[in-house]
């Protein structure tokens, strides 16, 4: 058995950091779990651009009547997503040997960090939503969003070809989904059916409404001044990318101690060093991504 050494705790400290902070960072995305995701185990640097491959679109065309049909693939190649954005939250834990001991401290310290960054990545994923042009936005400034408006959106993506077996999504600010969970048809098992066993009236979750998975966050953009205008999303999975890559590990010599957690399409990067200022150790939790339009047709911004 190897001895135990400072330097073997130091990494040892680092990769139980590592392994915590990865799943409490995407319990806390919304969008981030949503999308297309995109990561690979490689290097890269911010400013890198990374070609996604996108699935063709098949399109039919009739020679003649009572003739063979053919295929074209007008639509076929990459979208390309730049890696622009590098999010990092710091935090210190005053006596870290007592991490191993009491794991519990660990959340203590950690959990603000992780909200944070996931908060960034929801914010840049959301803001996309004035890039999706290929379907009108519905809805209106300062008006509760309807059922009508929910349905329109629905025949929207239906009419853009997003396949039946694609799960559809429907992400709105906190004052949209209280409207939703309030509508008499969704909330009443009279009218829901077998689908009033999840009502929101009893477990204030929305469910599904018009074949979409409805999600709140607090992401959601606004812009304007009295009155506002709520940029709601309903979208299919291949609309938005979130591409993510590998940051590079610190300078030797400096002292500081990187490990890499990657879990379910996700990667970030943890740095521990020493903060000579509080007698501390510090730790950076990194991460390196892009987001963008993937297919311009398979979203709509909803307004409320």
């Amino acid at each position: 058995m190897p001895a135990i050494t400072s330097a073997n705790l130091a990494n040892a400290i680092a990769k139980l950091v590592a392994a915590d902070a990865l799943p409490t960072l995407v319990s806390n995305l919304v969008m981030g779990n949503l999308v297309t995701r995109d990561f690979e185990p490689t290097l890269a640097q911010a400013g890198d651009t990374v070609n996604v491959t996108i699935p063709p679109v098949m399109a039919a065309n009739v020679i003649a009547e009572g003739a063979s049909v053919t295929t074209q693939n007008p639509n076929a190649g990459n979208a390309q997503i730049v890696l622009n954005q590098h999010v990092e939250a710091t935090f210190q834990i005053p006596d870290v040997t007592k991490v191993l001991a009491v794991p519990d401290l660990l959340q203590l310290y950690m959990q603000p960090a992780m909200v944070a960054i996931a908060e960034k990545i929801e914010y840049d994923l959301l803001n996309t939503y004035a890039s999706f042009t290929a379907n009108a936005a519905l809805g209106a400034p300062a008006t509760a969003l309807t059922e009508a408006v929910v349905d329109a959106a629905e025949t929207a993506l239906f009419d853009a070809k997003v396949p039946a077996t694609s799960e559809k999504y429907l992400v709105v600010d906190s004052a949209g989904y209280g409207v939703l969970r309030q509508l008499p048809r969704f909330s009443e098992f009279q009218t829901t059916g077998l689908a009033g066993l999840q009502n929101p009236v009893i477990n204030g979750q929305v469910g599904r409404i018009k074949d979409f998975f409805v999600f709140r966050s607090q992401q959601v953009p606004k812009t304007g001044v009295a009155p506002v205008t709520v940029h709601n999303l309903a979208f299919a999975k291949a609309a938005l990318g979130l591409v993510l890559r590998r940051l590079p590990q610190p300078l030797q010599g400096t002292g500081a101690i990187a490990e890499y957690a990657e879990m379910g399409n996700f990667g970030m990067r943890v740095v521990m060093s020493y903060q000579p200022n509080t007698l501390a150790q510090q730790f950076t939790v990194d991460v390196l991504y892009g987001v963008g339009v993937l297919r311009n047709n398979h979203a709509v911004q909803i307004r409320s």
